[in-house]
């Protein structure tokens, strides 16, 4: 079962809430979030709610003052938890938006868009198989975004318009 524990002030003080699923709204049930407790799984937390704004992933760990850690001025208003995968992963990533421009076919993890695939714009994909997140800059650094199965027609229209995505890595089942 996967479970994330959040809890109001920084280094587990405050009020908490237990988290087993998919949160779209927090606030309902703390009205700030500044530190939190992953005990088993992976998930994602959002500075907005309806899982909108920056994200960040977490994995099984403690996380003691996590605003500061993630550079967020607000505070964690919504969460998703990442299902374990196990299988194969393939992603498809175009340089334009509907699937435009070159296509890469992708089965693993790629640091440098730019230096594998000589692709300085990433702007849509299509998520086959497997969970992933993809980094505004190459070797896995700066702002993310989490990726499941399904068609990404537009990153600009999904509110990330002025991010570029350079890498992107596969959410594996070793992480869990």
């Amino acid at each position: 079962m996967l479970q994330i524990i959040f809890y109001e002030d920084r280094n587990f003080m405050g009020r908490h809430y237990e988290c087993m699923s998919d949160c779209a709204d927090m606030h309902s049930y703390m009205s700030r979030c500044h530190s939190c407790r992953v005990e088993s799984g992976c998930f994602m937390v959002y500075d907005r709610p309806n899982y909108m704004g920056n994200q960040y992933f977490f994995r099984r760990g403690e996380y003691a003052d996590c605003m500061s850690m993630m550079g967020w001025s607000g505070s964690i208003r919504s969460c998703r938890m990442i299902p374990m995968y196990r299988g194969s992963y393939r992603m498809r990533i175009y340089e334009r938006e509907n699937f435009g421009g070159h296509m890469h076919e992708c089965m693993d993890d790629c640091d440098s868009f730019m230096d594998r695939y000589h692709m300085s714009d990433c702007m849509s994909c299509h998520v086959m198989d497997g969970h992933w997140l993809m980094y505004e800059h190459p070797h896995y650094r700066g702002r993310m975004m989490y990726m499941r199965p399904g068609e990404y027609r537009s990153f600009r229209e999904m509110g990330y318009g002025g991010m570029r995505f350079m890498s992107m890595r596969r959410i594996m089942d070793s992480w869990y």
